[in-house]
């Protein structure tokens, strides 16, 4: 009796083991699912991105926005883990106005912006009192301004930060007015201007590649190198980490350049490098 007794409580003690055993491996699975925010622009990447973390133990779970959500604000409300959207120009504003504390965990592409035209296929034909729409967001602006500047078009300030303005222009000898429109209709509004700035990933939804554009971006814009980014407070979890490990491989650079045909540059640097980002703006 006092052996059956003592049979039946190690039976109990085995199934109650084996039952918490379970959940700590379905809790460390939970663990591994991330949820990553993105645009459309680069659902392709990141699908194949998909593929590859699922072989390393990693269930990724894509969730796409479009421009009118701004996917650090879903980041900060702790709906998704990461998100790869965004240059660490435009994070660091973000952050700043808005008084979140989210960080790059590492490096992804540039995607260089570009002058679009429909009406002029160089810089010498564009006209004195030409209109030229930029994105309307202030580091998007900034940037604008200074491929105009680099286009020889106008001059910015000398203290210059990075953010654009009308008060951030010194010298306008064309008189090239400046139309500030949201970013998502930079294309939809060349109808209506001689020119429009277009961010990259914007251009890729609407059919245009970086050889259309009169000009564009150096492929070494430091402030707009794109970045994964996170919630400080999850900056070091190791699945996030290996994430990052995963996105730069030699693979999926090579999927970036034959997909975007050139329009993504894969730019894998240090994190330490993107800290001297406003140095770009001295030069």
């Amino acid at each position: 009796m006092v052996k059956k007794a003592f049979i039946s409580i190690l039976a109990f003690i085995l199934v109650f083991s084996l039952a918490g055993c379970g959940k700590t491996a379905g809790s460390e699975a939970k663990d591994k699912k991330i949820k990553v925010g993105i645009r459309s622009s680069e659902l392709r990447t990141w699908e194949f991105i998909k593929e590859k973390a699922k072989k390393e133990g990693l269930d990724l779970e894509l969730v796409t926005f479009n421009a009118s959500v701004d996917p650090n604000q879903v980041l900060a409300e702790g709906d998704i883990d990461v998100n790869a959207f965004q240059h660490i120009a435009y994070l660091t504003s973000f952050n700043e106005k808005n008084g979140t504390d989210i960080v790059p965990i590492g490096t992804t592409i540039i995607a260089p912006l570009g002058l679009y035209s429909k009406k002029y296929k160089s810089l010498d034909e564009i006209p004195k009192n030409a209109k030229i729409a930029v994105p309307n967001d202030a580091t998007n602006w900034g940037r604008a301004l200074l491929l105009l500047q680099e286009a020889k078009l106008i001059k910015v300030v000398d203290n210059f930060d990075g953010n654009g303005g009308v008060d951030k222009i010194k010298e306008n000898p064309k008189n090239i007015e400046i139309v500030p429109v949201d970013g998502a209709a930079t294309p939809r509004v060349m109808d209506d201007v001689d020119a429009s700035i277009i961010n990259n990933g914007v251009a890729v939804e609407a059919g245009l590649y970086l050889k259309d554009a009169i000009i564009h971006e150096s492929a070494t814009a430091k402030p707009y190198i794109n970045v994964i980014a996170a919630r400080k407070e999850d900056a070091d979890r190791p699945e996030l980490k290996k994430l990052v490990k995963i996105y730069q491989t030699d693979e999926v650079a090579n999927f970036i350049k034959k997909t975007y045909k050139g329009n993504y540059i894969p730019t894998f640097i240090p994190l330490e490098e993107l800290k001297t980002f406003k140095d770009a703006y001295k030069n």
